[in-house]
């Protein structure tokens, strides 16, 4: 199977430990986000991503068909 990408791009992917710490971070310490060194590279990296997304669904539809 080939690569799987996330449509999230723009937000960090926490693991099982930081959701369970999320429950008591009363302050909102623990949020956090992918960062890109400036609004243009995020926004072509995030779009760059969607793209292949619908890549990946396209591929799946012909390979059902």
């Amino acid at each position: 199977m080939g690569t799987k990408y996330l449509t999230a791009y723009l937000f960090a992917q926490p693991s099982f430990a930081e959701g369970m710490g999320r429950t008591l971070d009363i302050g909102g310490v623990f949020d956090n986000y992918n960062e890109s060194e400036s609004g243009k590279e995020a926004d072509a990296l995030a779009l760059q991503n969607d793209w292949r997304m619908v890549g990946e669904d396209m591929k799946s539809a012909i390979q059902e068909i």
